[in-house]
């Protein structure tokens, strides 16, 4: 009887403080997504994830030496890139380019908020990481979760669940964190600059071409970013081509939910105890915090530096919208506009921007992969 009864409480003896800790995390997580509604979509499977990951002698890893459900989403469609990729389809077929089409120059803004990548990998580089590692934990920086999967698998399999956690919980909190960085960049005569916005059509032929010539463009630079870029402009040109509409709802609705519950969920498996509880951890969080800010005052000083040489001056603000957190931090920036004053509007400038941080957070990326192995080899 006694051996029974410790065979059917056997999981209760194996809990520790860490087992806890876990737990609470995962609750956090989950907490975040339903009652502050921060990235729920993806928060909620990876906190969901981090608790059964944790249950003691749970068998979603592995069973008898066999792998279990997790360990099988995880080989399948994060160590495989399947995932991630298949996520930039769904974002493609979401994403109108049209607000960048009619302000061109607001891709330079795209550009200029990726600082954060490489000034946090310079960090992640005093904090003790190796190369490949400081610039998986930079391109937290990219604000987009997909990218930082991407090049996390890659260069820093280890911390994956640190690196994913980080990206997404810092680009739903994109509210909090942007603000106070806009404001005490610049001054309030800057942040009532009006910047004029005319409604121009864009043909079809324009947006059909467009993620064509980006695909071209961007393999060329980076061939390594292909399967990001390549498959993001899929996404779109679904949308735009006009002829597959069935298809381009399938991709922003089906295919982007049933993608984002299977890696949200398994993101979650691989924050397990042992290799999510260490120092390691914390310096990763604290870097990608870094990375949202710098990324937000690249773009900002960046604009500021801009309006020395234009007439017609923009609104600086709209430089912190460069970031890939699509649309939110569009929405955030207007929502400070219209503090300031409520008649001003620079929400399509804003878009603009986004717009073309997210393809600068891809091409970055790409560069990353590209650049990271060479730099090793050159060393050795």
């Amino acid at each position: 009887m006694e051996n029974i009864l410790q065979e059917l409480l056997v999981g209760f003896y194996a809990l520790n403080w860490k087992t806890f800790l876990m737990f609470a995390i995962g609750a956090v997580l989950i907490y975040l997504a339903v009652k502050k509604d921060y990235e729920p979509m993806l928060l909620l499977p990876i906190g969901f994830g981090a608790i059964l990951v944790n249950i003691p002698l749970s068998t979603v890893l592995s069973f008898e030496g066999e792998p279990g459900v997790l360990k099988v989403l995880f080989d399948a469609g994060i160590r495989t890139e399947l995932f991630p990729v298949l996520i930039f389809i769904a974002i493609g077929a979401m994403i109108d380019f049209t607000p960048l089409f009619k302000n061109p120059i607001m891709i330079f803004f795209g550009a200029a908020a990726q600082f954060g990548i490489f000034a946090t990998m310079l960090i992640a580089i005093l904090f003790g990481f190796d190369l490949k590692v400081a610039a998986a934990i930079g391109i937290i920086g990219a604000a987009d979760g997909p990218t930082a999967i991407f090049v996390g698998t890659r260069f820093a399999n280890d911390y994956i669940g640190p690196i994913t956690v980080a990206a997404y919980s810092y680009m739903a909190l994109v509210p909090i964190i942007q603000p106070p960085v806009v404001r005490a960049l610049t001054t309030r005569n800057e942040r009532l600059i009006r910047m004029e916005y005319t409604e121009e059509k864009v043909s079809k032929a324009v947006k059909i071409i467009f993620p064509i010539t980006v695909t071209i463009i961007s393999g060329i630079v980076a061939p390594i970013s292909v399967p990001l870029v390549g498959l993001l402009m899929f996404g779109n040109l679904i949308k735009e081509c006009g002829v597959l509409e069935r298809l381009s709802k399938t991709a922003q609705n089906e295919l982007a939910n049933l993608v984002t519950i299977l890696l949200g969920i398994t993101i979650g498996s691989t924050m397990q105890a042992d290799k999510f509880l260490r120092v390691e951890t914390v310096l990763i969080l604290a870097a990608g915090l870094l990375a949202f800010v710098f990324d937000t005052a690249g773009g900002v000083l960046f604009a500021k530096f801009v309006n020395l040489f234009l007439k017609n001056k923009v609104n600086p603000m709209i430089g912190a919208a460069g970031i890939s957190a699509f649309p939110m931090s569009a929405r955030v920036i207007q929502k400070i506009a219209s503090k300031e004053d409520p008649t001003n509007f620079i929400l399509m400038q804003s878009v603009s921007a986004n717009v073309s941080g997210q393809l600068g957070s891809i091409v970055a990326g790409g560069l990353i992969l590209a650049l990271v192995p060479a730099l090793i080899a050159l060393a050795l």
